[in-house]
């Protein structure tokens, strides 16, 4: 095992306390795997996450620490950096509630700020619930669109990436990038475009190049069924899905389609392809998670930071029952500590 001081540090915020956001990070505080990459802390409140101690049943021991360079965790020893009010401790579990929102905006802008200011490698974050940010007054989508804001860029993206570990046939991981992602299914066909189509395969390409180390193939999906037959279902393929994959092909882009979704992430399972460019939310989450939903990680793309989080939700169904299921928390500190150690190692 490497000298842990020269693991990437990493803030892993809290999210939603009324989620299982506390319980998969103290869950997975206890996996080795955990400390072989990176060195994390926790950003949000000590108290929450002694709560989540006792909801697991773990034996690790929370300490309150000033700022991310004092983080001296083992699997026994979870270091905090206290993040918003005590407001949070009120949070009702299991339900939408604005203190819940509050908290979990805290830990990630604190957080987020820690890491453009240098003094931590990448963040890692527990899942919030959107219709609680909102009550507590942050009228954003979800955490893409918070830290695109905060970190002062337009062209990002949500990709989830499953490694290959989560495959008997793929040697690569996989990757599936979002051109258009938390907004109502009728605004889909308004929000596509060739350049948004294109941003998004520019982005999947250089970050799959990144995680596999070899130039990925990019499957690109249709929008419509049987990629509209002619223009029977639906003419977006022919007007701009085609359009843009043209222009990316004539830039060196190594992009096929579009293609029909559904034989599209079957080939894609079995190896032909290193990404895929989806359309829409549901187009791409639903077949990644088919294929490894606990294994499965949400990258950011296109931040100038290191951002990735679990593939699940607040999961109120779950919550505070000491069972949640840990394994996306692990997958998801594993990509982030690659990703800046690798940046590192660039700089």
């Amino acid at each position: 095992m490497p000298d842990s001081r020269s693991l990437p540090l990493l803030a892993v915020t809290m999210g939603d306390p009324t989620g299982v956001g506390p319980e998969v990070i103290v869950a997975a505080w206890g996996d080795a795997r955990v400390h072989a990459v990176c060195r994390p802390v926790v950003f949000g409140h000590p108290e929450l996450l002694r709560r989540a101690v006792v909801a697991v049943r773990s034996a690790a021991r929370v300490v309150e620490i000033a700022g991310p360079e004092d983080a001296h965790s083992t699997a026994d020893v979870i270091c905090c950096v206290p993040t918003g009010t005590d407001d949070a401790l009120c949070a009702v579990p299991r339900q939408i509630d604005a203190r819940g929102g509050q908290a979990a905006y805290d830990a990630l802008v604190a957080a987020a700020d820690a890491a453009l200011a240098g003094r931590v490698d990448g963040i890692v974050t527990a899942p919030l619930n959107k219709a609680a940010l909102w009550e507590a007054g942050h009228h954003y989508p979800g955490h893409t669109e918070l830290l695109a804001e905060h970190c002062g860029v337009a062209d990002v993206a949500m990709m989830l990436y499953l490694g290959p570990a989560a495959f008997a046939s793929r040697s690569r991981g996989l990757g599936v990038v979002h051109v258009t992602l938390h907004t109502a299914l009728r605004n889909v066909f308004d929000e596509l475009s060739e350049d948004a189509i294109l941003a998004k395969a520019r982005l999947v390409d250089t970050m799959m190049t990144r995680l596999n180390g070899v130039r990925p193939t990019i499957g690109v999906c249709a929008l419509n069924p049987h990629a509209g037959e002619e223009g029977l279902f639906g003419d977006e393929e022919q007007r701009m899905i085609a359009p843009a994959v043209a222009r990316g092909l004539a830039e060196g882009l190594p992009l096929v389609g579009p293609l029909p979704t559904d034989t599209l992430m079957v080939r894609a399972r079995d190896g032909e392809f290193d990404a895929v460019v989806a359309m829409y939310h549901d187009q791409g989450h639903i077949a990644l998670k088919l294929l490894g939903m606990h294994h499965a990680v949400n990258i950011t793309l296109g931040l100038p930071i290191v951002r990735t989080s679990v593939a699940h939700g607040t999961a109120f169904d779950l919550a505070w029952r000491g069972t949640a299921d840990y394994r996306s928390m692990i997958e998801a500190i594993e990509v982030a500590g690659r990703l800046a150690a690798g940046r590192t190692a660039a700089e």
